[in-house]
């Protein structure tokens, strides 16, 4: 007997971000398109970064209360922890639900914070003694155990790193255990807490931060002068997903069903520790693996979310991959860094809702380039996200 039919679905999601943190908060910035730019005094006046808002920030801080002991993790993890909350909520997944959840959360950087934090106590410190916490709270295995922990999930908890593709890798793996049978559920996503001395030093030593100032759009991808706009912002993006047959998904509102339709990855030998061929061959072959996948074409996908993270290099060659897998008839195209900057391994994330609330909620939001012609209605959409190394994933959300 020939098996049913199945779909990887998205139950729900949840995110934190400048744009807010709640689905209803991140559609009105999406709406009124509310650049989140503002300065640290830590990281001196003209360093523009996206620190989440202030309601989000509120959220957390309430979750600190309610439970001292997420004081003495990293602030990714915290991160984290909400919007796999929210994700959980929108998916309506019971406790017994809980028990076989599989978690696939990553971070580029990881526990930066509590990082810088205990180095710096090490330096200070003559005996070079530190807390019995530095080690277990600055692993990155942290951030799927703890939001394991908090959601009292029992399958398997998996913690990585791929840079900035880190969230869309993790799309990848959980389809992988879903269409394996070897989950009914999984939880997959990213997050980042970068707003760091150290860390922003980091991106100004590769030369690609921003000049602008934060009130002044420093975010600009693809922009006509060719410059650097780089900006840090920070976040997470959780999403819900489950493998459902044709009479389960009949329960749900269809209008809403969105599937994740195929992940594609890509790899090229990078020519440097942060380079990138001119033509983004990596961005090529994910678009194209993605694309094989899901038995479509170029010319049945609607719109791309772009990585472009405001980088000279890297926006030229995303840009030059789109020309070429598209034969230069590009769709729509979207990105949220104008809005929220680059928030490294949860940005893929953060990508991947704002596709999935175009093709629930008809998000009307202006693209890259002028003259785009949009659809009134998406059914296909393709995120992109790529890392240092040479990696790229993409991956194919359909609206059922």
């Amino acid at each position: 007997m020939a098996a049913a039919q199945e779909w990887i679905v998205i139950r729900g999601m949840g995110s934190v971000s400048g744009l807010g943190g709640t689905r209803t908060e991140v559609l009105e910035a999406y709406a009124v398109q509310r650049k989140t730019f503002t300065k640290l005094s830590s990281l001196g006046a003209y360093t523009p970064v996206s620190p989440i808002s202030a309601s989000a920030e509120a959220a957390l801080q309430a979750m600190l209360q309610a439970e001292p002991t997420y004081a003495t993790l990293d602030r990714s993890v915290q991160l984290a922890i909400l919007a796999a909350r929210q994700a959980v909520a929108e998916a309506g997944w019971a406790a017994e639900h809980m028990e076989t959840v599989g978690i696939n959360l990553g971070s580029s950087r990881g526990a930066t914070g509590l990082f810088e934090q205990y180095h710096a106590q090490f330096l200070a410190n003559p005996l070079r003694r530190l807390s019995p916490a530095s080690s277990p709270s600055t692993t990155l295995g942290n951030i799927a155990s703890w939001v394991a922990y908090d959601l009292q999930a029992a399958g398997p908890q998996i913690s990585h790193s791929v840079t900035c593709s880190t969230a869309l890798q993790a799309f990848a793996n959980g389809v992988a255990w879903l269409k394996a049978g070897l989950a009914k559920r999984f939880l997959v996503g990213g997050s980042e807490a970068p707003l760091t001395p150290f860390t922003v030093a980091q991106m100004k030593a590769i030369g690609i931060y921003s000049q602008l100032s934060a009130p002044d759009s420093p975010c600009r991808p693809f922009n006509k002068e060719g410059t650097n706009t780089f900006v840090l912002g920070e976040g997470a993006a959780v999403f819900a997903l489950e493998r459902m047959t044709a009479a389960e998904l009949a329960d749900l509102p269809q209008e809403k069903v969105v599937t994740v339709a195929s992940v594609g990855l890509g790899y090229e030998q990078s020519p440097s520790k942060t380079g990138l061929s001119a033509d983004g061959q990596h961005f090529q072959k994910a678009m194209r693996n993605a694309l094989a996948q899901a038995f479509l074409s170029p010319e049945d996908v609607d719109a791309v979310v772009v990585h472009a993270p405001g980088t000279r290099a890297g926006d030229a060659a995303e840009l030059a991959a789109l020309e070429t897998v598209f034969n230069g008839r590009l769709p729509a195209q979207y990105s949220n860094k104008t809005l929220l900057g680059h928030t490294l391994g949860a940005s893929g994330g953060l990508s991947a809702e704002l596709a999935t609330l175009l093709l629930q909620e008809r998000v009307i939001y202006t693209s890259l380039f002028s003259g785009t012609s949009y659809p009134t209605k998406y059914k296909n959409i393709i995120i992109n996200a790529a890392g240092f190394g040479g990696n790229s994933a993409s991956i194919l959300l359909m609206l059922k």
